[in-house]
């Protein structure tokens, strides 16, 4: 009987899971609440019951709830870890400075569209367009703008309604960041953050989480969406459309594993030891220009050596490539693994919490 994915990877990582914790004794009845990003909640899901069936006395909770609950309640320490696509700021850490920011993986993000007859093309897009759409200045669908980066193609006449996320979001960060470096008017206009003030486009949908984001794409033609790579299969059942993207050397590529690991080979050498750092936007003609650590956000000074323990322990897991990281993890959500390089910084945030 052939085994679906979730199995696969259950069976395959379980010996993963003991391996990499062999020889070490975990405390007993230790509960961990994961919440944030649900470009990164897939993944945790993979992960919970592979670490937990190693671990039977560690109980992990995790919660889409997106990247800005994800950082607030890391932050008030209502939850033990945070996932985020986005690093906190400099104003949070100086609030919070016993915080980690700790990269688990390397994501991509999609822009998506719903265009009937034209959903099987990867339509050219930009940073500068994506903007001007977002921006409200960019209306339909063959606008000049869009008609020059898709010679030959026949772009439909109708208004063109995006869809944006309306909770605090890693995805808006890394989207909006990647308008910020490419378009100097949406710089001065609108920036980035986990939240932005859209423009009040004619038509526009919030939505919330990638799983709102993907129903409101699906559910409205001629709608645009930017959505994390971990929902590509949802997209591709859907039968939605995928952009190609144009980066920093004018090429246009798609979030392929390959163009996503281009990107990072660029980015990864400029990663500091606190690891808050963009990656948007790299150099290289392969560069997919939407590329992001995804973060747990960890309080260093946890309220016993008990839970720090447990938090490092599953930490270190998470970022081995015999644990969390290991391939076939990976593969499941579109990922990429974390150089040896980001693994050793990763190690040594961990082993800066205590109890």
């Amino acid at each position: 009987m052939k085994l679906t994915v979730s199995r696969r990877v259950l069976a395959a990582a379980v010996a993963g899971a003991l391996t990499v914790t062999s020889g070490v004794a975990l405390a007993g009845s230790v509960s961990i609440l994961e919440t944030g990003s649900s470009l990164l909640y897939p993944l945790f899901n993979l992960w919970q019951p592979v670490y937990t069936k190693a671990h039977p006395a560690v109980q992990l909770t995790t919660a889409s709830t997106g990247s800005g609950t994800g950082q607030a309640q890391s932050m008030q320490g209502l939850a033990q870890i945070g996932a985020s696509d986005a690093y906190l700021s400099d104003a949070q850490m100086k609030q919070h400075p016993s915080m980690l920011n700790i990269p688990m993986a390397i994501s991509s993000q999609m822009v998506n569209y719903n265009l009937p007859g034209l959903n099987d093309k990867h339509l050219k897009l930009s940073g500068p367009v994506l903007a001007g759409i977002y921006s409200g200045k960019i209306t339909n669908w063959n606008d000049p703008a869009i008609a020059k980066l898709n010679p030959g193609v026949t772009l439909p006449d109708h208004a063109i309604i995006t869809v944006h996320r309306t909770d605090g979001s890693g995805d808006t960060f890394i989207f909006t960041q990647y308008l910020t470096d490419s378009t100097p008017s949406w710089a001065s206009d609108y920036s980035y953050g986990v939240t932005v003030s859209w423009a009040p486009v004619a038509g526009n949908i919030g939505a919330v989480g990638n799983p709102g984001m993907v129903d409101a794409l699906k559910n409205n033609p001629y709608s645009v969406a930017y959505i994390g790579v971990s929902f590509k299969q949802q997209i591709d059942s859907d039968h939605m459309g995928e952009a190609k993207l144009e980066n920093h050397d004018g090429q246009f590529v798609l979030p392929e594993i390959k163009n996503v690991k281009a990107a990072a080979a660029a980015m990864v050498p400029k990663t500091p030891a606190d690891q808050r750092v963009s990656l948007i936007f790299a150099p290289g003609a392969e560069s997919y220009p939407i590329i992001n650590y995804e973060y747990a956000l960890i309080d260093s000074k946890q309220p016993s050596k008990e839970m720090a323990d447990t938090l490092k322990h599953f930490l270190g897991w998470a970022i081995s490539s015999q644990g969390g990281n290991a391939e076939h993890f990976m593969q499941a959500v579109n990922f990429v693994a974390l150089p040896p390089s980001v693994v050793k910084q990763s190690q040594a945030q961990i082993d800066k919490i205590h109890g």
